[in-house]
């Protein structure tokens, strides 16, 4: 994710920045969850309407960061 601020987000994590490391976890862990729920046959079917509703939040913490990430560039 963000491949042109890889060294802005190592330098954010570095630094300890908890609202950066807030964001950025929350995001890895719905993207984890999401995959498990898609990688299952079942959950994926009987689950489509919750599995699109945390991919929208992951969009969103996506453009969270990405301002974010903007104003510490």
């Amino acid at each position: 994710m963000f491949p042109e601020y890889r060294e802005l987000i190592t330098q954010l994590k570095t630094d300890n920045d908890l609202h950066f490391i807030k964001l950025f976890d929350e995001h890895n862990e719905l993207d984890t969850q999401i995959d498990n729920l898609e990688k299952d046959p079942v959950a994926s079917v009987s689950r489509a309407e919750e599995i699109e509703g945390l991919k929208r939040k992951k969009l969103a913490l996506k453009d969270e960061l990405y301002q974010y990430l903007l104003t510490k560039a």
